[in-house]
């Protein structure tokens, strides 16, 4: 069973991005996560689901 949270280093992986870039989106409130205990944490739904919306924005900005 796949999990459903994922960690900032799995985020990174996930995304392509690097861990610097992780914390400041966090620090920026400009991605979705939660903390659990000061763990921060990303629902995987919730992660897939921001970057199609984000991918339709952008697309609709280019246009």
């Amino acid at each position: 069973m796949e999990k459903i949270t994922l960690d900032v280093k799995e985020l990174c992986n996930l995304l392509g991005i690097s861990q610097t870039t992780a914390y400041t989106m966090v620090r920026e409130s400009s991605i979705p996560h939660f903390r659990v205990k000061g763990k921060i944490l990303f629902n995987r739904n919730v992660i897939e689901e921001w970057t199609r919306e984000q991918s339709l924005q952008h697309e609709m900005v280019s246009n």
